[in-house]
């Protein structure tokens, strides 16, 4: 039996502020620190709302990161052709759908291992997109992802 009173490990945020974003690639950030204080956690930038063409990509660049992803929580409304499963490079994905609006994405990566993501709206220019996501990664903020994306334009 598995002692309770063990602390988890899991694995940290990457230290990497930025990376070379290759053709293809989902445009991600994540926050820097380790202590993973503010209400977000990173941001995602979709080029559309077709899940299937979209997803793969964000599971690729987090799994990279974080690891294997387990669970991705949407807005059901927000999406085309949104499934309860898929299968990204060889791994079951289980898709949940939620009405909580269509501005931030659920990861889950292990038991209870969860990640915000603010999801910038495809339509956004990159100015306001870039703005977004810098807020979304500012270490410590408080910002909920609605009022970010009112603030940047990006909405």
């Amino acid at each position: 039996m598995a002692d309770s009173s063990a602390p988890r490990v899991t694995r940290l945020l990457p230290d990497a502020v930025h990376r070379a974003v290759r053709p293809g690639t989902a445009v991600v950030r994540l926050e820097t620190t380790h202590d993973r204080q503010g209400v977000l956690d990173g941001a995602w930038w979709p080029r559309s709302r077709d899940i299937a063409a979209e997803l793969p990509g964000l599971i690729a660049a987090l799994t990279e990161s974080l690891g294997p992803v387990l669970r991705v929580g949407l807005d059901a409304g927000a999406w085309e052709g949104l499934p309860t499963r898929m299968t990204i490079d060889g791994r079951v994905v289980h898709i949940d759908s939620f009405a909580a609006g269509d501005d931030t994405v659920l990861i889950t990566r292990g038991e209870q291992d969860l990640f915000s993501l603010l999801v910038v709206p495809p339509h956004a220019t990159p100015d306001a997109a870039r703005a977004a996501m810098s807020e979304a990664v500012r270490a410590g903020s408080v910002t909920r992802a609605e009022r970010i994306l009112l603030d940047t334009g990006s909405a």
